[in-house]
């Protein structure tokens, strides 16, 4: 069960409450005589280091043929604590749309909710290549907003149109299977 991938989404769920807490605490950087950008530096670099997990997990469970049901399970649960901590901790700072935040919120609940209605059906809904685009549309966007960036704030616009994107294809894909199913 605990192999190098589960390992690897493991690390990202450690690390999403540790860089949600820097993102809330910059006094820390600024009390102890640096600069704010040092706040920004260390959240971003724990937020690519983990971003970096989420490839080599996907990359390391397929080639080495060690996809699990608990990485099935863990995977998306840590890249959803990982951009929902930093959209959070973003949001909760000023530096980010509240109204972004929470479309990307509500469709990340939803779509969790359609695959659980979806595995309940014994229907299949696996990752889209929207979903993959979306997934590094929201990572480059936060890497922007969490470095204080030019264009961060059109990023994150455009994440969410990803987001919404994906979502809408996610719905249609899931309807096509009831569809299929029910003929």
């Amino acid at each position: 069960m605990l192999n190098l991938p589960n390992f690897l989404a493991s690390i990202r769920i450690l690390i999403a409450p540790l860089m949600f807490w820097i993102i809330l605490n910059p006094q820390v950087f600024t009390q102890n005589g640096f600069d704010i950008t040092w706040n920004y530096y260390f959240a971003s670099l724990l937020f690519v280091l983990a971003s970096a997990t989420d490839f080599f997990d996907g990359y390391i469970a397929r080639e080495w043929n060690q996809m699990t049901m608990l990485g099935a399970i863990l995977d998306p649960l840590a890249d959803k604590m990982l951009t929902l901590a930093a959209f959070l901790g973003l949001m909760v700072m000023g530096d980010a749309s509240p109204w972004a935040i929470y479309i990307i919120i509500v469709r990340e609940l939803f779509i969790t909710g359609l695959r659980t209605v979806a595995v309940s059906e014994n229907i299949s809904v696996k990752a889209s290549w929207a979903g993959k685009v979306k997934t590094v549309g929201q990572m480059i966007a936060i890497g922007f907003l969490l470095m204080h960036w030019p264009f961060a704030t059109a990023l994150l616009w455009f994440a969410v149109f990803l987001t919404v994107y994906s979502g809408l294809e996610y719905l249609w894909g899931f309807k096509n299977a009831l569809t299929k199913e029910s003929k």
